[in-house]
């Protein structure tokens, strides 16, 4: 039942289960002091009766139980007959549990009960530690409390030999960090608080630490180790186009990653390069000059994009900004006719094709390149691990790999799921971008809300209404796609406003059409769900509008925004939601209102929803932390990182005697890290 409820297979294991709180059994509560705001509450009382009502599926236990303040009822609704079982009226018990009301009386459901013994007051605090486990564990009788005994046992046999030190004893020192055999024992059952904290702390810091030496390694063994092609020059190609054809002064966070990226090409090691840049911050103009030089050497470069339109725009802005110059560049995607296609296959094996722009039928085994030098992937989260292995494939010496996501990550995110990567941040904007206005506004409003869009349109500008996608159901997010588009129509007649819509259900084909309706202006307001979320790049949109804004996460608003600003007219936001807003929602709603920031977004997405569920996290378990938090423990995490860094610097293959103990950890815990070799 362990190893199937818990996972736990071995002693390891059960010394790795901590307990997810401890009671100080000396703090006894009384029953008349559980109000509204009491959370947990650990009282004593004597049984007083209990019974069990209802049958089947309603079948529960009730009981009561009595201190000199007053009277708690207890229910259980799992493990009825178990609990049944043990319990006896007229006997002390010591009961602990979330409080709640029933009908205006206090009550605890699914409390843990034990027979009540008077802790002995020795002048130390008494913590007895909770585990955490399953309703089915509690049916057998194996609660949080039972868990302890059976870790309190191991540990009474388990001697200082049997718990190997994995840290160096340097590091230890320097940090003041207690040893693990120690951590251990004053995790599960410390005599006080601090000696608890103290086991914690360094507990979270052997996690962190691991973490970064494993990313550590992967990141130094690839800069000694990958081969890669060298860029040896600044030629022709890059220097014409930056002195005669760059269409504007490149900002500081743009010169500083192409240096790093020109550092990187011409090591002669591969270069596997995170570019992560706030929606408009100019990445698209730093692939080009990359792959400009990559030109210069004699090499081709790829850009792979995860949609059609967005694989259409690059083509289209990097088509615009390579007229004048002598560079043949194309466009490959699925609906690309087959003359054209041969003809690009074979561009691409006689080296006449400099640069080819695509979807994933860029990785298509026909496709082959006479000297791919340069591969870069757009929103790379969108493409799977082997896919993108694909395009490392199509050359001998494996391309420079450049990937880059508009979605900004939280520097302590970056550091645990992209910590082999290298990585560069862009965080200005162009010349001449100007922040968007974001404002909140109710149902009640949107009157309101319309006859601004009106104001904007009759401008000559464009908007877009989105509405919600709701994963559970299609069938919900079409119904209120369609009546959302009804209602647009009302306030904006076909006879005076033409109107585009998109949505998941619809051929492919027609979107592209819909959206390309949009873009070229034939249209003045787009109606859709979030399938614009990304790349659709049309400068004239001033005004979004985005419905039931209460339902959508921050980084997916945030991008949504991303859409308009694209241009040098002022721009707005308006998120309308229904007069209830929950109060995460309201928090989210205040952030994307008070900031334009993607980076102070990100690490608020990060602190509202933890590092679990946000997407683009890598495969690579990097995160899989039993206590320390990326959120709670940047300054460990920094501390971790420093130390890793310093440690591998001075001995990558781990051989000096101070560190054997370290390798040998790392040997036992069978890391494997071939999946970083791919970004």
């Amino acid at each position: 039942m362990l190893k199937k409820e818990l996972g736990i297979f071995t002693f390891q294991d059960l010394l790795e289960h901590f307990p997810n709180r401890h009671i100080d059994k000396t703090k006894i509560n009384k029953i008349k002091d559980i109000t509204v705001q009491t959370e947990y509450i650990q009282i004593a009382g004597t049984l007083l009766d209990f019974e069990i009502v209802g049958e089947k599926r309603s079948k529960r236990l009730v009981a009561h139980i009595r201190d000199n303040s007053g009277i708690l009822e207890l229910a259980w609704f799992q493990g009825v007959n178990w609990v049944h079982k043990n319990l006896h009226v007229g006997s002390d018990y010591l009961v602990f549990g979330r409080t709640g009301f029933f009908n205006g009386k206090p009550q605890i459901v699914h409390p843990e009960i034990e027979p009540y013994v008077p802790a002995i007051a020795d002048g130390k605090t008494f913590l007895e530690p909770v585990y955490p486990t399953t309703e089915k564990l509690k049916a057998r009788g194996l609660n949080g409390r039972q868990i302890g005994k059976l870790t309190y046992t191991l540990l009474s046999v388990v001697q200082e030999k049997d718990v190997t030190e994995n840290i160096p004893e340097d590091i230890l020192k320097r940090l003041q960090l207690i040893k693990r055999y120690n951590a251990y024992r004053s995790i599960h059952f410390p005599q006080t608080s601090d000696e608890y904290e103290k086991a914690v702390h360094r507990l979270k810091f052997e996690e962190l630490f691991f973490a970064q030496i494993r990313l550590n390694i992967i990141r130094l063994q690839r800069h000694q180790i990958s081969k890669g092609i060298v860029f040896e020059k600044v030629g022709d190609y890059f220097n014409n186009f930056y002195n005669q054809h760059l269409p504007f002064q490149l900002t500081g966070a743009q010169k500083r990653v192409l240096k790093e990226i020109r550092n990187d090409t011409a090591r002669g090691h591969q270069m596997n390069r995170l570019l992560q840049g706030d929606v408009g911050s100019g990445k698209t103009i730093v692939a080009l000059l990359s792959m400009l030089l990559a030109a210069d050497n004699g090499y081709q470069s790829c850009l792979m994009a995860p949609t059609e339109i967005l694989a259409q725009q690059h083509y289209n802005g990097l088509s615009e900004l390579l007229k004048e110059m002598p560079i043949e560049i194309a466009l490959l995607t699925g609906s690309t006719k087959t003359a054209k296609r041969k003809k690009i296959l074979q561009g691409l094996l006689d080296d006449t094709i400099h640069f080819v722009v695509g979807t994933h039928a860029i990785i298509e085994d026909i496709v082959q390149f006479k000297n791919l030098g340069l591969a870069i992937v757009d929103e790379q989260h969108r493409f799977g691990v082997a896919q993108r292995a694909k395009l490392w494939e199509k050359a001998i010496i494996p391309p420079h790999v450049l990937v880059m996501t508009a979605t900004p990550i939280p520097r302590t995110l970056a550091m645990t799921a992209y910590g082999d990567l290298d990585y560069s941040i862009m965080d200005e904007l162009p010349p001449g971008r100007q922040p968007i206005t974001t404002v909140h506004r109710y149902e009640t409003a949107r009157a309101n809300v319309m006859d601004f869009v009106k104001t904007e349109i009759t401008k000559g500008r464009q908007a877009y209404f989105i509405y919600p996608l709701i994963e559970e159901s299609e069938k919900m997010s079409y119904e209120d796609l369609m009546q959302g588009y009804e209602q647009v129509k009302s306030f904006f007649p076909e006879h005076l406003y033409s109107i585009s819509m998109v949505h998941g259900r619809m051929p492919a084909e027609q979107k592209d059409t819909n959206m390309q309706r949009f873009v070229s202006g034939d249209t003045q307001i787009m109606v859709g769900t979030t399938v614009i979320e990304v790349g659709v790049n049309v400068p004239n949109a001033s005004v979004m509008v985005i419905e039931s804004a209460e339902k959508f996460g921050l980084s997916q608003l945030h991008q949504l925004r991303g859409r308009v600003g694209r241009g040098t007219e002022k721009s707005f936001c308006i998120l309308l939601t229904g007069s209830k807003v929950g109060e995460d929602a309201r928090e989210r709603i205040n952030i994307m209102c008070a900031t334009n920031d993607g980076f102070k977004i990100a690490e608020k997405d990060l602190q509202l929803r933890g590092p679990g569920d946000i997407e683009g996290t890598r495969q690579s378990g990097a995160l899989n932390f039993k206590l320390a938090s990326i959120v709670n423990d940047k300054q460990l995490l920094e501390m971790a990182r420093f130390e890793a860094e310093n440690l591998l610097n001075d001995d990558i293959e781990l051989i000096m005697a101070k560190n054997l103990q370290l390798k040998s950890f790392l040997y036992l815990q069978k890391v494997k890290t071939g999946w970083s070799k791919i970004s």
